[in-house]
């Protein structure tokens, strides 16, 4: 796993920048943390899901977690979802935050987060919180726009017990596609078209797992996409042994791009 380097503040007025917090899957192959990117723009600091050990991972790149103005939610497994109890919970005893924070995510999400924070610590989700929560459901090709954020959700062909996306995000001129986890599915190539960049699932070297994508089935859609620039992520243990090998880039805990 990559040594962590501090991240300076949050917001970022020399271009926007996206930091791995997380770039493993559900397992901790290879050692690291659960899903969780934290995007920096010039306006907006915000992550883009919140898997289970996002709040450790957060910590330990020293991230001002009172700076963060929200996450966005691809689905609602527990390694992209999961942390958010904790986030909340250091949020009101911790960080003493008094600004609001947003989260988007799929319809369901605010009962399976209340469900979530109820069995991690009981009574959390009846809590008056000293912050605002401000809440919007994705939907499925329709874009939802605040901040100076937009977010354009794309059916991805995963299991989670309400809808999975893909999520084409806008922020400052620069667009980021993330697959979320998801087979291979066409909604991708509009997902993806012409994006800065598009970091994508990449569960399994040459083996299609049902609801993830493989290196041999990728590889061969790329071309399609068009991003401009193309990282993978989630990768599991026969993927993490070949990353050196392939002619993308791969995510490791800790890497900050230039977007």
């Amino acid at each position: 796993m990559a040594a962590y380097a501090p991240v300076s503040g949050c917001q970022n007025n020399n271009g926007m920048r996206l930091t791995f917090i997380g770039s493993g899957d559900a397992f901790g192959s290879g050692g690291r943390f659960n899903t969780c990117f934290m995007v920096r723009g010039r306006r907006s600091c915000f992550l883009i899901d919140c898997g289970a050990t996002s709040l450790i991972a957060l910590k330990r790149a020293a991230v001002d977690l009172d700076a963060l103005d929200g996450v966005i939610l691809t689905h609602l497994h527990g390694d992209h979802f999961g942390g958010l109890p904790f986030l909340l919970l250091d949020a009101q005893l911790m960080s003493k935050r008094r600004r609001p924070f947003f989260i988007w995510g799929p319809d369901g999400f605010k009962a399976r987060l209340a469900a979530l924070r109820e069995a991690l610590f009981p009574g959390s989700s009846t809590v008056a919180l000293k912050f605002a929560i401000e809440t919007a459901i994705l939907r499925a090709g329709i874009r939802h726009q605040s901040g100076g954020i937009a977010v354009t959700p794309y059916l991805a062909v995963h299991s989670a017990g309400s809808p999975c996306f893909a999520l084409r995000v806008e922020c400052d001129g620069k667009i980021i596609t993330y697959s979320g986890d998801t087979a291979w599915t066409e909604t991708l190539i509009d997902a993806g078209r012409g994006a800065d960049l598009f970091i994508c699932e990449c569960s399994s070297f040459d083996r299609d797992l049902p609801g993830h994508l493989s290196w041999r089935t990728l590889a061969a859609k790329l071309p399609s996409i068009g991003a401009r620039r193309v990282v993978l992520t989630h990768m599991n243990p026969d993927m993490l042994a070949q990353a050196e090998s392939f002619d993308v880039e791969t995510a490791s805990d800790g890497l900050t791009l230039a977007v």
